[in-house]
């Protein structure tokens, strides 16, 4: 269903108050966007996951903040009713709070984002009452983050330990003390996902963390089967596209060997 109103921030809190889950994808150009948005999605991230499903890099490491700008400049034109959703690139937001306002200004003022997502937690905390004090919608991110990669050593899951969780735990209150309207909570066991959703009055967005928490988030090129590089435990694909587009190249060429294209009917 397709609300006929703009998805908004307001709108969310009462999504979770009301116990309606709140759908959301990745998206990092306009098709995409324009697709997922007309059949109801809540709220599109313009992820950093862009720079390794759609830049083919190992990591989300390497994307700039034009890169990024270019990519949500290119969604926001294709998108009427989600929220927009803008990820903060590594070293955009980290060196300093004055850069961070900087940077994530821009995306709402030349790249169209609603808002924009922030990874870490208790440190960056001043960060993103700076950002909400001038009135920038922030998004939290917690668990596996995938911006400190190297600190992690690879793609485990987080929280599994007792200090770690209660690190987590104490995390998401001081995020929500800060001021985002959200948190995304990544790869973290399920029952440590579900205290945490009903620790905090805001929404919570799973990706790899159960089914309790207020929403979910996949990469859309994950969900879709386009990104075969290498699938999570908790992506689930819905379709299997790469092959779809693989099985029809195939049938195109051929039919231009075969010279069968074009024929009299697609011919001026």
């Amino acid at each position: 269903m397709v609300r006929p109103e703009k998805i908004t921030i307001p709108l969310l809190r009462k999504m979770k108050k009301d116990g309606e889950k709140i759908a959301c994808l990745t998206a990092y150009d306009w098709m995409m966007a324009s697709l997922l948005d007309t059949v109801g999605i809540d709220l599109i991230l313009v992820g950093d996951s862009g720079a390794m499903v759609f830049a083919g890099h190992e990591t989300t490491l390497p994307i700039t903040m034009d890169q990024m700008l270019y990519h949500t400049q290119a969604v926001s034109r294709g998108v009427k009713h989600a929220l927009i959703i803008a990820d903060m690139p590594f070293l955009s937001y980290q060196t300093s709070s004055e850069k961070a306002i900087e940077n994530a200004g821009r995306f709402l003022k030349e790249g169209g984002a609603d808002g924009v997502k922030i990874e870490g937690g208790e440190p960056m905390a001043e960060t993103i009452h700076k950002l909400v004090d001038v009135g920038i919608p922030v998004m939290g991110h917690l668990g596996l983050t995938p911006q400190s990669i190297h600190a992690f050593g690879g793609y485990r899951l987080r929280g599994k330990g007792t200090k770690e969780a209660e690190g987590l735990k104490h995390d998401a209150k001081i995020l929500e003390q800060a001021g985002v309207f959200s948190i995304v909570l990544e790869k973290i066991p399920v029952s440590l996902a579900e205290e945490i959703t009903k620790s905090v009055s805001i929404p919570t967005i799973g990706i790899g963390a159960g089914p309790h928490c207020d929403g979910q988030i996949l990469v859309t090129h994950d969900m879709l089967g386009l990104f075969e590089t290498f699938k999570p435990k908790f992506v689930r694909r819905y379709a299997e596209l790469a092959q779809i587009i693989r099985d029809a190249t195939e049938r195109y060429i051929k039919d231009i060997k075969q010279g069968k294209y074009p024929s009299k009917e697609e011919s001026y």
